[in-house]
């Protein structure tokens, strides 16, 4: 598999321009120029940044300024310190995979298709003009296998109006089951040499997830130990297997967008799963970015870690 330099080793940079309250006090101080330094500071390469439209789009049309600088301070900030960037259009109108967030439409609406290749546009006309440390990811987590036909044709459409301003930007593309990596052969041939093929991977769910205060579900209030969860020896290797091989026939490169435990297993538990998948993307040369760096139930940085930090930073 292709090495996707400078993207490696990263960290989610989750719950900061996405999935949060939308306050100014929130966006100005949940994550500022000191947490930089500390990704840094562990070696990271890079950070994925998760924003939401409305972040970036004002509530009467037109694009919002502040949310734009708010990118632009992220941009910043990262090339201060060292780190490349990947910018993730977390929800779009009409689009989230929260179906509790109420928005619909997307796949089918050719007006909300056109407000996202529009967003892109004026995404890539800002922030594509630095091709070695800032990339794009189209959309976080498309859910409905159905959606595949019209999200084909988006996405390559949106390439196609992103190339026209950033011509050298890599793109990353996940498939249905929220970017599950068993649903990356649903994908078309990559538009370009530039296009990767994202996924995500909480798997085994009912480990990662285990009490997880909002999914329904009796089998996940049940506490299992890794051992529990069968994802010792070949379990990642087996899970990974198609999605390397379509990546090989057609060229192009893996990279693993979120994965990660909530902070309900015990750390020393959660620690024997992150050296499990680590050890194959580590094998295959795939990049990753873990989620999340700050709170969000699955924060590094809080105090769920502490004692513990170091020996996790280590499997990363």
């Amino acid at each position: 598999m292709k090495e996707w330099k400078g993207f490696s080793k990263g960290i989610n940079l989750g719950g900061w321009l996405s999935q949060c309250d939308y306050s100014r006090e929130h966006m100005e101080t949940f994550i500022t120029e000191p947490d930089f330094a500390v990704v840094a500071g562990w070696g990271m390469d890079h950070v994925r940044v998760p924003i939401d439209y409305n972040v970036l789009e004002e509530e009467g049309g037109g694009f919002s300024e502040a949310g734009f600088g708010r990118v632009a301070f992220a941009v910043e900030m990262a090339r201060k310190y060292g780190l490349n960037i990947l910018l993730d259009l977390h929800k779009t109108a009409g689009f989230m995979f929260d179906k509790y967030q109420n928005e619909t439409g997307f796949f089918d609406d050719p007006a909300l298709q056109e407000r996202f290749f529009r967003l892109w546009e004026e995404l890539a006309g800002r922030f594509g003009k630095d091709p070695e440390h800032v990339a794009f990811e189209l959309l976080n987590e498309v859910t409905e296998r159905s959606y595949m036909p019209a999200w084909n044709r988006i996405a390559k459409e949106c390439i196609q109006r992103i190339r026209r301003l950033a011509p050298d930007t890599v793109l990353l593309v996940g498939s249905y089951g929220n970017n599950s990596v068993k649903a990356v052969p649903a994908l078309e041939n990559p538009y370009d040499d530039k296009v990767i093929y994202n996924f995500h991977c909480y798997d085994p769910i009912h480990f990662t997830h285990q009490h997880a205060y909002w999914v329904d579900d009796p089998a996940f209030e049940k506490d299992m130990s890794f051992e529990e969860s069968g994802t010792s020896g070949r379990y990642f290797e087996e899970l990974f297997e198609k999605a390397l091989d379509c990546a090989r026939e057609r060229n192009t490169m893996l990279y693993c967008g979120e994965y990660g435990v909530i902070d309900l297993v015990e750390a020393a538990e959660a620690i024997k799963w992150y050296r499990s998948i680590n050890e194959v993307f580590e094998k295959h040369q795939i990049g990753r970015a873990a989620w999340t760096y700050k709170k969000m139930d699955f924060g590094i940085v809080d105090p769920h870690w502490d004692g513990l930090r170091e020996e996790l930073l280590k499997v990363l």
